[in-house]
């Protein structure tokens, strides 16, 4: 008898506010390598992609009002049922953007409590580096997700290019991080480890 695998669900969030956005490019290169891993390990995934651009007046009027409508209520279902996340933002002002913030503002704080999350974020400079690490990681301890030890920043140069010679290149940090996620969803299956993650982390912040 052949063994079914029920589908690990992945639900992305975006909060690029352009057509095309860098912040979605960089969330789809993330899934693909998350998915790509999963598939190597023999586990099925389903994607959701929540474009908070599309939320932005049911976000505002939620705060308004209280109550969220329809679109939105079940973006928020999809992300607090998901098994992880992945959640991309532009920078503005050295910080997330205010649609981000406000999306997860209407999360209630134990929601996603133990859920892995892979968190990025896109700017014009790689001084915005370290939002990663003192505006992203610090807002979904307070969620009590789970992060994993890649996150990943995007500059304006990093794109076709070989960025700083010191560091990974974007699509190295990229696969280092689905790899980190795949195995949080699926360690069991054997996703392979390719290297020590942990010791990257502060390297790819200013990659």
């Amino acid at each position: 008898m052949t063994r079914t695998t029920s589908p690990l669900h992945l639900v992305v969030v975006s909060a690029g506010l352009s057509v095309p956005s860098s912040t979605r490019l960089l969330a789809d290169r993330l899934t693909e390598s998350v998915r790509r891993e999963l598939a190597g390990a023999g586990r099925p995934v389903e994607v959701r992609v929540v474009e908070l651009r599309d939320l932005a007046v049911p976000i505002a009027n939620n705060f308004v009002t209280g109550f969220p409508a329809p679109a939105l209520d079940e973006a928020i279902e999809a992300v607090t049922g998901a098994d992880a996340l992945i959640a991309v933002t532009p920078v503005f002002t050295a910080s997330y953007s205010g649609l981000f913030k406000s999306f997860f503002d209407l999360i209630e704080p134990d929601a996603l409590s133990g859920k892995p999350v892979l968190i990025a974020a896109t700017g014009g400079t790689a001084r915005h580096s370290l939002v990663l690490e003192h505006a992203l990681r610090p807002l979904f301890a307070y969620l009590r997700a789970v992060v994993v030890p890649t996150a990943v920043y995007a500059a304006s140069e990093d794109w076709g290019g070989t960025g700083d010679p010191l560091t990974a290149t974007l699509p190295d940090r990229i696969a280092r991080a689905g790899r980190e996620l795949a195995r949080m969803l699926a360690p069991a299956a054997g996703v392979p480890a390719q290297g020590a993650p942990e010791d990257a982390v502060t390297a790819d912040l200013f990659a």
